[in-house]
């Protein structure tokens, strides 16, 4: 160990109260060495651990770190003897949209709180008018700590230089002047545009704004510089998306707080569990969209692609097959609801006849927009179990989820949505994206939802969204993984650290995505 490790500990111990003899150094450096890729994580969880012994003395000696130290190496010494021992099947959590908790911001205290209350599906006016504000809340909270725009801690004229600080919109009357603010775009007139604050709304005009990469859209929060015409119109010169937030700063505002569902974990289980995720380098998920049950080409590829893998040394952790099950939409004028029933039923066979994956495998199923179910209001529930009956002959535990579905795999956090969200996206853009950053439309779409922290940003007379579950939707904290079902183009993309990939429309184009958790690597496939 160096010497610059040495300072490190002595510095922490110091921060933390506590005196090191140079035997106790020695034990802990002994300790730091079988974490060389994780020395911070490893010294704070050993800090933690000494706090709950009963000490005698804040000087330390070697008997006293010993006792600890060799406490958290059993722990790891028991991880490596069974690395099986958590197994891929227990590793992974699928996190249900209905079963995630809601949290909202409180801008007075200037904490996030758990909603305890019973949800209601068909909520009332109340809850649709709190859609938006706990959508804009979220943004502004991460917005006020950005350096750029945060309240100057004094007036003068060099804290001012560089601020971009937020005007409320109802501060906006009768001053002149450039002015910076935070607002959600709504069209309150036909064809004249507003934006929209927790205080007032003002009409904008958007024709002369530069803008930065991403689909502008009515619904969308944006932040604008411009000034207040004669007219009353706030004549935009600049606007862009809410700037992001590093994850682990999100996470360090959150107080512990479970936002993705797959439930918390104390600094000691993220250390090991970040240990065996590294270890993982075997896990491999498959991920198919729009998966025609009812079309015999469709069905002859996934058999090609199901025999492929069945023949390979490790078979992949998880197939995540996504809709659209049927080429015709599940509409009030589709009846064949029968048919589609034993078309799984077929599929539950073809699973069966591979031995390998049935055993190794699991299989996730997610609807798509067109699938079987109650409406097409976003989030959408599971595949109704008529029509999975079937399939869970052959395969007991495949796993039937909401759309979007979450993953947690490991410590990693993986977000399925399959939407055709892309065009429709397109559709409903005020201006034209910017080509200044790039032209490529699924790199607008994902600068969009990962500025939004929202899957679906489009108007609720594009997409309809239950009121009371919009949180499901919510993409905040960052996850590490973004996995977007749509027809269009098959496409990866990394954004600010962000994976994000598209499989494309395995019925019409043959493609399909491999996806390796351990490195985040994805492999474009196709037949």
């Amino acid at each position: 160990m160096g010497a610059a490790t040495r300072k490190k500990v002595q510095r922490k111990f110091k921060i933390r109260g506590y005196t090191l003899k140079v035997e106790a150094l020695d034990e802990i450096l002994s300790f730091l060495s079988h974490f060389q890729d994780a020395e911070d994580e490893a010294i704070d969880l050993l800090l933690d651990e000494l706090e709950n012994e009963s000490l005698k003395s804040s000087i330390l000696d070697k008997e006293s770190v010993h006792r600890v130290v060799s406490l958290l190496l059993e722990a790891e010494a028991a991880v490596e003897e069974t690395p099986r021992a958590i197994s891929t099947r227990s590793a992974l959590r699928i996190v249900d949209a209905f079963l995630m908790s809601k949290f909202c911001y409180d801008p007075i205290k200037k904490i996030f709180y758990e909603n305890t209350g019973r949800l209601a599906i068909h909520g009332d006016a109340s809850a649709k008018s709190a859609l938006y504000r706990n959508r804009f809340l979220l943004l502004f909270q991460r917005l006020s700590r950005d350096q750029h725009f945060s309240k100057p801690a004094f007036d003068t004229e060099t804290s001012h230089f560089g601020s971009c600080e937020i005007s409320p919109i109802q501060s906006l009357i009768g001053k002149t002047g450039k002015r910076w603010v935070m607002g959600v775009i709504s069209q309150l007139e036909d064809g004249h545009f507003y934006l929209e604050d927790l205080t007032a709304s003002v009409e904008i005009n958007l024709s002369n704004a530069k803008i930065t990469t991403g689909f502008f859209s009515e619904n969308t929060i944006i932040v604008a510089e411009g000034e207040m015409l004669l007219d009353g119109i706030f004549q935009v010169s600049t606007c862009g998306f809410p700037p992001l937030e590093d994850r682990d700063e999100s996470l360090a505002s959150l107080s512990g707080l479970d936002f993705f569902g797959g439930g918390t974990l104390t600094r000691e289980e993220t250390l090991r569990l970040a240990g065996l995720e590294k270890k993982a380098v075997n896990d491999m998920f498959v991920i198919l969209s729009d998966v025609w049950l009812d079309n015999e080409e469709t069905m002859g590829k996934l058999a090609t692609v199901l025999d492929g893998y069945e023949n390979v040394e490790v078979v992949p952790s998880l197939f995540i097959l996504m809709g659209n099950f049927c080429s015709h939409p599940c509409n009030l004028s589709f009846h064949s609801f029968s048919s589609l029933r034993l078309q799984f039923g077929k599929l539950g066979q073809m699973i069966a006849s591979h031995p390998r994956l049935k055993e190794h495998s699991q299989f996730l199923f997610i609807p798509g927009p067109d699938d079987a179910g109650p409406s097409t209001v976003l989030p959408r529930c599971a595949l109704p179990s008529y029509l999975t009956e079937e399939f869970k002959k052959y395969i007991p535990n495949a796993i039937f989820s909401s759309n979007p579905c979450r993953i947690k795999f490991y410590t990693q956090e993986i977000v399925l949505f399959r939407q055709d969200l892309l065009y429709r996206m397109r559709r409903s853009c005020l201006v034209p994206p910017s080509p200044e950053e790039t032209s490529d439309p699924f790199e607008h779409l994902v600068a969009t939802i990962t500025h939004q922290s929202h899957l679906c940003p489009l108007p609720l007379s594009v997409q309809p969204i239950v009121w009371n579950y919009d949180h499901c939707l919510h993409l905040y904290p960052n996850p590490h993984t973004i996995v977007l079902g749509d027809r269009s183009e098959q496409k990866a993309f990394k954004y600010t650290g962000i994976m994000c990939f598209n499989p494309g429309s395995f019925s019409n184009e043959s493609t399909f995505v491999a996806y390796r958790p351990c490195t985040q690597e994805v492999e474009l496939s196709a037949l």
